[in-house]
């Protein structure tokens, strides 16, 4: 009870101000007096509707189901990005990946391997540990493969992991074939299935900072390709400095494999939680599960039109699990539209940390998370690729999709899987919208190319 009031006291002041904006981090005040560990598990290419709690029928998840019904579940939350890398720059910055041109996903070859996000004592882990947390991750990067801007560079007390986009989960190479396994900035071996280890080592640092707070980045590489086996080792066919497996390969992996692969994910996660409990930290530990972007052709996206790497739902929206006992509502669902950077909003506030030059582009979520609170939201998408070029902007409860010169709205809330086009009933709201995108794409790309930097 102690702590419910102290946390209702910290989410009074919060609401005072107004949710976390960009650039109001400022006005948030003291540090709160009690201050939670916050554990972040990031699935990769996971689709919204592969877990039970999410509609899954073939798919048994009794340990993510679990989570959803002692927290509380969004049912309108978003990645940045359709794609892993500009995701996770959205997550660390706390702002749009656009801003630091990483809008693709790095590649292992070329360029790529000299590309990375700036290090500028501004991102999430850096003060997250300023903040006096012990900070880690554990998993996936997929931000830059030179120390000099690797995780411990932008704050990570502890790196164990890889840094491109996917592993073989057994040999531990990447797409190229060289060896991808890290421990802080020492390469590192390990024999064995890639996730089982990333749970065994987050648990180690559960238990090594149980008497301080700390925030962990638990970056699971599930369920992206190669779709391995969890309990059949195996070699990862590599072909053209990729492992990316398509429903045409011979022996294609099936719906079957993926859900093996889910199940045992989910007993993965199932074993973090038992930790958290075994350890006492249950009631003072936030964790929440979300995934870096929409699922692949084996995922099932339900009910939600398309997958990766496109602007459309099942691109974009992704499923959220937040849990804090006593705090965030048990077996509650939400409605409020988010995205990934309002989780960097939401840590920083909790953890007490107020820098004006921060600029963050999301929202604290605790007043939705503890009173209910709802923020209409304007959130924008792009992708750019050779073979495709698409912008998106979600106002209220309206989306405008501009995919290959084609104009498309949606009311989302009544029409969730895009199938009702109203662009020709509302030409006035297409022209605002595509008004809004064309200006927040102009902002962007100013920024990024130096033109808004001061």
């Amino acid at each position: 009870m102690a702590l419910t009031r102290t946390i209702g006291l910290f989410v009074v002041v919060v609401l005072a101000t107004g949710a976390v904006r960009g650039g109001d981090l400022a006005g948030i005040g003291q540090p709160p007096a009690v201050r939670p560990n916050i554990i972040l598990i990031l699935a990769d290419d996971l689709g919204y509707g592969d877990l039970g709690v999410y509609g899954a029928t073939d798919t048994k998840t009794p340990n993510l189901d679990r989570l959803a019904r002692e927290g509380t579940r969004f049912t309108d939350f978003y990645a940045n990005a359709p794609v892993c890398t500009p995701t996770r720059a959205g997550l660390i910055t706390g702002r749009y990946q656009q801003r630091v041109m990483l809008e693709r996903p790095l590649s292992s070859v070329g360029d790529d391997l000299q590309a990375s996000l700036p290090v500028t004592g501004r991102s999430l882990p850096q003060l997250m540990a300023e903040a006096g947390y012990a900070t880690a991750l554990i998993g996936k990067w997929h931000l830059g493969f030179t120390k000099e801007a690797g995780p411990r560079a932008h704050g990570f007390g502890y790196f164990w992991g890889y840094l491109s986009g996917y592993l073989d989960w057994y040999a531990h190479v990447r797409g190229d074939g060289q060896t991808d396994l890290w421990e802080n900035e020492s390469p590192t071996t390990h024999r064995g299935y890639f996730h089982h280890e990333t749970t065994r080592r987050a648990i180690r640092f559960i238990e090594q900072h149980k008497a301080e707070p700390f925030f962990l980045d638990l970056s699971y590489g599930a369920p992206h390709w190669p779709f391995q086996s969890p309990t059949t080792p195996s070699v990862a066919k590599r072909e053209d400095n990729s492992m990316m497996q398509q429903p045409s390969d011979d022996n294609a992996p099936t719906r079957a494999d993926y859900v093996a692969i889910m199940e045992d994910f989910d007993r993965e996660i199932g074993k973090v939680l038992d930790a958290i409990r075994v350890q006492g930290l249950e009631q003072n530990t936030l964790v929440i599960f979300t995934s870096d972007n929409g699922g692949e052709w084996l995922s099932r996206n339900a009910p939600f039109f398309n997958r990766k790497d496109t602007v459309w739902e099942g691109g974009i929206r992704v499923p959220a699990i937040v849990r804090w006992p006593g705090v965030v509502p048990a077996d509650t669902v939400t409605s409020q539209v988010g995205i990934t950077m309002d989780f960097t909003a939401t840590f920083l506030t909790l953890a007490g940390v107020s820098r004006p030059d921060q600029k963050l582009e999301g929202i604290d979520l605790m007043p939705t998370l503890t009173k209910g609170a709802n923020v209409e939201r304007t959130l924008y998408w792009r992708v750019v690729r050779p073979d495709a070029r698409q912008r998106a902007v979600r106002q209220g409860d309206y989306k405008f999709i501009e995919d290959g010169g084609l104009m498309f709205l949606y009311n989302v809330r009544t029409d969730p899987e895009e199938r009702r086009d109203l662009a020709g009933r509302d030409p006035s709201r297409v022209r605002a919208m595509q008004m809004l995108v064309t200006a927040w794409e102009k902002d962007v790309d100013e920024e990024a190319n130096g033109a808004g930097k001061k």
